[in-house]
């Protein structure tokens, strides 16, 4: 049997993107087949595009880290997903395709009232700050949050996920619009980049508990100065680049904390532990509505090139899918 998928043909440019067809995978221990209805758009597919972010091994080559759909077949040693199943789920690759298998544990229910198109937004996202901003950052209710990026798909989730817990939210954005994005979702105080000093900013207010960046760069010097006394700067990601010259004395005077992380390299029990939490502390926001994913727009499998050009655009607020099946 085969399937629809789109696959990278060679490291480049959107372009690089293209239609298929290949085999149909199949569940293994642990595993489940699902048919893609809808797959996420992430910065990390981009990454893998150009050749920076290479699968992990016995991965799927294909791009596409998140996924919604109906579980098409479970394999052996898989109790808690029959067929038919309504889920979203983190892959480790393989989601621009009509079906994916991953790690069972790896899937979450769709959340009461959402359709499967917002449903394929939630994985990546909410994995990643779930991890990064609450399990290995720590933020703690009345603290203060700075999430550069703050109308990215990642920066909406942290916004309202921040905002929900009780924290005091600022964000990053580079226009009037997604500033304005950012305030309705819940930031208190979002910073236009081109305008204000971010630094400055924190500072004023007593600096920042914690940060969740994914510029890099040159903004890692200004993150710790921006960080409060025993402040943590989470790095999720370079866009400016991971090579910087920095003064590292603030750490032990000031007590601050620098750490980050990738989702994909991780172990299939650290994931699923990830998917644990936010079944238990998240999934009940999402179906009471109190949160939710921002949609930014909707592309055709085969206009896979399309979206990663709308993504790289930075011209987007909130999530971009692929509508697969």
């Amino acid at each position: 049997m085969t399937m629809r998928a789109v696959e990278i043909t060679r490291p480049g440019g959107p372009e690089m993107l293209v239609e298929t067809t290949r085999p149909r995978p199949e569940p293994g221990h642990g595993e489940v087949a699902i048919a893609v209805a809808f797959a996420g758009v992430n910065r990390p597919d981009a990454l893998q595009r150009a050749g920076a972010y290479d699968p992990p091994p016995g991965a799927s080559d294909l791009p596409g880290l998140e996924v919604a759909g109906r579980i098409a077949a479970v394999g052996p040693g898989v109790t808690e997903w029959q067929v038919g199943d309504a889920v979203c789920a983190l892959t480790p690759g393989g989601g621009y395709a009509e079906r994916v298998v991953t790690p069972a544990a790896h899937c979450l229910p769709v959340p009461d009232g959402m359709d499967l198109r917002e449903a394929a937004c939630l994985p990546e996202t909410y994995f990643t700050v779930w991890s990064n901003v609450f399990m290995r950052g720590g933020l703690e209710g009345g603290e203060r949050f700075l999430v550069h990026g703050g109308s990215s798909g990642i920066g909406t989730t942290a916004i309202q996920l921040a905002r929900i817990f009780g924290a005091r939210v600022f964000a990053t954005a580079g226009s009037a619009a997604k500033c304005a994005a950012c305030t309705r979702l819940g930031a208190e105080r979002a910073i236009n980049y081109r305008e204000e000093d971010f630094v400055e900013v924190l500072r004023a207010e007593g600096g920042a508990d914690v940060i969740l960046d994914m510029v890099g760069g040159d903004y890692v010097a200004r993150n710790l100065k921006a960080l409060a006394d025993d402040g943590r700067l989470v790095q999720i990601a370079f866009l400016q680049g991971p090579q910087m010259t920095l003064n590292l004395a603030p750490l032990m005077v000031r007590r601050l904390t620098l750490t980050g992380s990738t989702l994909r390299p991780q172990s299939v029990e650290a994931k699923a532990a990830i998917a644990r939490e936010l079944r238990e502390k998240v999934w009940p926001l999402l179906s009471a509505g109190r949160i939710g994913p921002v949609m930014d727009s909707s592309f055709p499998l085969a206009e896979a090139a399309a979206a990663h050009a709308r993504m790289e655009s930075s011209e987007h607020i909130g999530k971009i899918v692929l509508k697969v099946g």
